[in-house]
């Protein structure tokens, strides 16, 4: 298993450098190809007939007046060392990591991502953790109960999941559900559990009911396959009571699903922004819309490559995960 995880540690550094080459090219790299200079990028970033000297100001925030090969070294090290801000800037260091530095908010991406963190990991957490256990849960009793009443009512259940995306079932949820579920806001965890959950339930169950498809429809049919192995011939041969057996067909299913799940930690972070929007909350989408609107290039640029390393930690972690769970990955 040790050497498992150093192959993969490895792997999630060489992906990060990737994910900072390819972040830094399609913000800097990729407009100076398409044929437009730095004047007309910096111009973006200023009012709306700026003089030479504004373009210049911020052409030097920007780090748009050096070469190429010279911005990416200095965004690369902001990463790992800090960098000094230029005069002007409301703040003298931006320590690292460094994501950059927003001139219109005054303050660091890194500081105003981890401001909203809190938000966007709770509506995805809460969100993960009610399709994992439902989708989990009910794929178990319809892969038992195969071909039964269970099955088939699950089966509907299921398909039903699919039909309904976050942008159609949100809206409706949000206007149809208003009295069972009257405040969607966020409450911090750490106060009080119980608030926390009951204001983010909504989005919740919005966020979960594809995902809950999916898992469910995975979990059945892998229990299918576990249950007619010979393995669970053999347990049921030697008397083994069949809750025991159950669950180990649950186990050879899972590491599966554990794969699955690190493949769709984009997709939720995407599908958490989506919630966030539809029912207001404040969290890193939000951040990321503004951003937009107000082109706000380094709190774009920082909460991209945010979200970028964030997945690649958290699919390292369902590696680990997957490592202690099956058991043929661990020679050692």
């Amino acid at each position: 298993m040790t050497a498992f995880l150093v192959r993969r540690a490895v792997t999630a550094v060489v992906l990060m450098l990737g994910v900072v080459v390819v972040t830094f090219a399609v913000f800097y790299v990729v407009p100076a190809l398409g044929g437009r200079t730095s004047d007309q990028l910096a111009a973006q970033f200023a009012s709306r007939v700026p003089s030479e000297e504004q373009l210049a100001v911020v052409k030097h925030r920007l780090g748009l007046d050096q070469p190429v090969y010279v911005q990416f070294w200095d965004y690369l090290k902001a990463l790992v060392v800090g960098t000094d801000l230029p005069p002007g800037s409301g703040a003298t260091h931006c320590s690292a990591p460094c994501f950059g530095y927003s001139w219109r908010l005054h303050d660091s991406v890194l500081t105003l991502v981890l401001d909203r963190l809190p938000i966007t990991v709770s509506v995805a957490v809460g969100a993960a953790a009610l399709w994992l256990v439902l989708g989990v849960g009910a794929g178990a009793v319809a892969a038992v109960a195969r071909g039964g009443p269970a099955d088939r009512a699950i089966r509907i259940a299921a398909l039903l999941g699919v039909c309904l995306p976050v942008v159609f079932i949100g809206p409706l949820a949000r206007a149809k559900l208003a009295w069972l579920f009257p405040s969607v806001t966020y409450s911090s965890f750490l106060r009080d559990p119980l608030v926390w959950a009951d204001h983010l339930l909504l989005p919740w169950i919005t966020l979960s009911l594809g995902y809950f498809a999916l898992y469910t429809r995975l979990t059945r049919s892998g229990m299918i396959d576990a249950l007619s192995g010979d393995f669970i011939r053999t347990a049921h041969a030697k008397g083994l009571p069949r809750t025991r057996v159950v669950w180990q067909a649950l186990r050879v299913t899972v590491p599966t699903v554990a794969t699955v799940f690190a493949m769709d930690l984009g997709l939720l972070l995407g599908g958490a922004v989506l919630a966030e929007k539809i029912y207001g909350l404040h969290g890193i989408g939000d951040l990321a819309q503004n951003a937009v609107d107000g082109q706000d290039l380094p709190v774009v640029l920082g909460v991209t490559l945010f979200s970028g390393l964030f997945i690649i930690v958290a699919n390292f972690a369902v590696d680990a995960a997957y490592a202690v769970l099956d058991p043929r990955i661990r020679p050692d």
